[in-house]
C-alpha cells in the first residue's frame, strides 16, 4: 500500500502537479527568416536611386561599433563621397523648450513645399550619468515624418560627442548622395554639441523665445559668436510683443562681437512655428547669408577648414580609442587611477608612466 503523500517528511502542504510541457515557440515549424546580407554595390546603388529603406540600413552600419560593419560603412561612404558635399547644411540649436521640433516641421514643410529634398539627423551624445540619449523627436514631426521628399534619423544613441560627430557627419555624406539637398543638423542645445555641429555646417542657426527671464544670460556667449543667425519663436498672440523686444537686445547684443567671417552680422528675426508667421523669412535669412558666402568665397573657405577639421578629429578618436583599448593601459588604468586619489602619485605623472607604457608598446 502505498504511503500517503503527508507523511512524507519533505511534504510542506503544497501538492504541485506537474504541468504541460512548454513549447519553444508557438509554430514549431516556422522558419526564421534571414535578413539579407547587401553587398558594398547594392548599398550604394540603391543610396545612389534614392531608397531611403537603404540609406537608412547604411546609416545604421555607420553608427555601429562592430568592426565588421564599420569596413563596410567605410566602403560605401568611400563610394558616396564624390555624390556629396552639393546641399545646404543648416545647424540648428536652442535652449530646451525653444520648440526646435515644431521649428524643424514648419520650416522642413516649407522647404518641401517648395521642392526641396530635407534629410534632418541630430547629434545627442549619451548623457554621462544615464548613456541614454534625447533622440531627435520624430513623434513632434508628425506630418514632416511622412513626406516622400523627408528623411528623418534620429541621434546615435551611444558613444562619446566626438564620435556621434563623426557618424553624423558621415550619414550626411550618405544623405547627399541620396539626393536630399537641404540638411538640418539638430543638437539639444546644451554642452560641445553646438561646436560639433558648428564644424559641419554652413549656416548655424539659433532659435530662442523671450519671455523666460533674461533672455542674454540664459545663452553662452561662444554660442551666440557661432551662430549665423537668431531666431525667436513663438512671437504670436500675447508674446508677440516680448518676441519683438527681445529681438532688439539680441541685435543690439551682436554689436558687441567681432564682424563674422562673412563680412555681415547675423540677422535677428521673430517667427511663430505654431502659426507659420515669418517662417519662409528665416529660410530667406538663410538662402540669403549662403548666397552671400559662395559669392564672396567664405562658403568654400569654410568648407576645406571643415574638413580638416574632421580629419584632425578622426586621428585624435582613433588615437584615444587605441589607447584606451590597449591590454596593457587596461591593466594599468585602475591601480594609477587609485594611486591619484589617494594621492599617491600626481595626476600628471600617473599620465605620463600610461603613456610611456603606451608608446613602448609601439
Amino acid at each position: 500500500m502505498q504511503e500517503h503523500i503527508e507523511n512524507d517528511p519533505h511534504y510542506q502542504g503544497l501538492t504541485v502537479n506537474e504541468g504541460v510541457e512548454r513549447l519553444p515557440i508557438v509554430n514549431p515549424y516556422r522558419k526564421k527568416i534571414r535578413r539579407h546580407q547587401y553587398t558594398v554595390d547594392e548599398y550604394v546603388n540603391g543610396i545612389l536611386a534614392g531608397d531611403k529603406v537603404m540609406l537608412s540600413q547604411a546609416v545604421t552600419l555607420v553608427e555601429s561599433t562592430l568592426p565588421a560593419h564599420q569596413e563596410i560603412a567605410d566602403q560605401i561612404i568611400e563610394r558616396c563621397l564624390p555624390y556629396a558635399g552639393k546641399s545646404e547644411r543648416w545647424g540648428i540649436t536652442g535652449v530646451p523648450g525653444a520648440g526646435k521640433s515644431t521649428s524643424i516641421e514648419a520650416l522642413g514643410m516649407s522647404l518641401i513645399r517648395q521642392g526641396k529634398k530635407l534629410a534632418v539627423l541630430a547629434i545627442d551624445p549619451s548623457s554621462e550619468r544615464s548613456k541614454g540619449s534625447i533622440l531627435g523627436d520624430k513623434t513632434r514631426m508628425e506630418e514632416l515624418s511622412v513626406q516622400d521628399n523627408a528623411f528623418i534619423r534620429p541621434s546615435p544613441s551611444a558613444g562619446s560627442l566626438g564620435g556621434v560627430a563623426r557618424k553624423t557627419r558621415e550619414s550626411i555624406v550618405l544623405c547627399e548622395a541620396a539626393g536630399y539637398d537641404t540638411i538640418f543638423v539638430e543638437t539639444v542645445g546644451v554642452g560641445q554639441s553646438e561646436v560639433a555641429v558648428h564644424s559641419m555646417v554652413d549656416f548655424f542657426l539659433l532659435i530662442q523665445i523671450a519671455g523666460a527671464g533674461d533672455e542674454l544670460q540664459g545663452i553662452k556667449r561662444g554660442i551666440m559668436e557661432m551662430s549665423d543667425g537668431i531666431a525667436i519663436n513663438k512671437a504670436d498672440g500675447d508674446n508677440l510683443n516680448r518676441a519683438k523686444l527681445a529681438a532688439a537686445n539680441y541685435r543690439n547684443a551682436l554689436l558687441l562681437f567681432p564682424m563674422p567671417e562673412a563680412g555681415v552680422r547675423p540677422e535677428v528675426l521673430t517667427y511663430s512655428a505654431k502659426t507659420g508667421t515669418g517662417v519662409q523669412d528665416v529660410i530667406d535669412m538663410v538662402q540669403r547669408h549662403i548666397a552671400l558666402c559662395k559669392e564672396n568665397g567664405v562658403f568654400q573657405a569654410r568648407r576645406h577648414r571643415q574638413d580638416s577639421y574632421w580629419m584632425q578629429e578622426t586621428i585624435e578618436e582613433a588615437l584615444r580609442n587605441n589607447f584606451y583599448h590597449n591590454q596593457h593601459i587596461m591593466q594599468l588604468m585602475e591601480s594609477k587611477q587609485m594611486q591619484v586619489m589617494n594621492s599617491e602619485m600626481t595626476a600628471f605623472r600617473a599620465a605620463q608612466d600610461l603613456l610611456d607604457v603606451y608608446f613602448h608598446q609601439l
